[in-house]
């Protein structure tokens, strides 16, 4: 895996505010993929170029894997590797006071796991990290929930609003596990939780050969292949580039 640019680096640490992480702990779930490679390249650049003597701890069901596919991140002191499932880790006796839980099968991926896997995996892992959050400690959690909460986007609405009342149906698994995580997220006390419904990305580290649309039209426009659109050429995406993605 390729370094993130220092461009895109340098933009993020100038529009966001990073000064509360200094002398803190993090803890950030969903690591590994592509919104947590941002996330520690983006921590790690931050922590060099402000000294904010900050530390994450890294939840991750295979070390090996990530340190060979990531070693510039890896092999910083300031990240510890923990080895674990994210409904039944161990939790690491530091405190951490922030955490990152952004584990979780993205929906795309249903038809690799059961109903039950996959929402065990979400609801089951949101449960055991906040769990952690209280034996922790932490001051706040950030949770990253998806725009599948929302449920079937009517045609005749470009844009949801945050007002929009719709929910997503018990039978969308990975939009009704999300929302369940999100209700059980603000039903904690003593801990200020972040919900972040997060629709459509690019960038750099976006798999190619995954489910994700804009991957694939990236790869088959490098190999000169025609671009395959698997729908009717109606839905709309907006995507928002990776490096922005940070600073929100």
């Amino acid at each position: 895996m390729q370094p993130i640019s220092k461009t895109d680096l340098d933009h993020i640490l100038a529009h966001a505010d990073l000064t509360p992480l200094r002398n803190q702990r993090i803890f950030i779930t969903g690591g590994t993929g592509f919104f947590g490679c941002w996330l520690l390249e983006s921590f790690l650049h931050a922590n060099r170029e402000l000294g904010l003597n900050a530390h994450v701890t890294v939840l991750t069901r295979n070390p090996s894997n990530f340190t060979v596919k990531a070693p510039h991140l890896v092999l910083d002191s300031s990240i510890t590797l923990l080895a674990g499932d994210v409904k039944n880790y161990s939790f690491p006796v530091e405190k951490h006071a922030f955490i990152i839980h952004a584990a979780t099968d993205s929906g795309g991926q249903q038809a690799n796991s059961t109903p039950e896997e996959l929402r065990a995996a979400i609801v089951e892992g949101t449960r055991h990290t906040l769990r952690f959050a209280t034996a922790t400690g932490a001051q706040r959690l950030l949770y990253t929930s998806s725009g599948a909460v929302y449920g079937p986007q009517p045609t005749e609405i470009t844009h949801l609003p945050e007002t929009y009342p719709g929910r997503a149906s018990a039978d969308n698994i990975y939009g009704s596990a999300k929302l369940e995580s999100e209700d059980l997220c603000l039903a904690q006390p003593n801990l200020e939780s972040v919900i972040a419904r997060c629709f459509a990305f690019i960038g750099p580290h976006l798999p190619l050969d995954a489910h994700f649309a804009a991957g694939n039209f990236i790869r088959d426009a490098m190999a000169g292949t025609p671009l395959h659109i698997k729908g009717d050429g109606t839905p709309h995406r907006s995507y928002l580039y990776a490096g922005d993605l940070m600073i929100w």
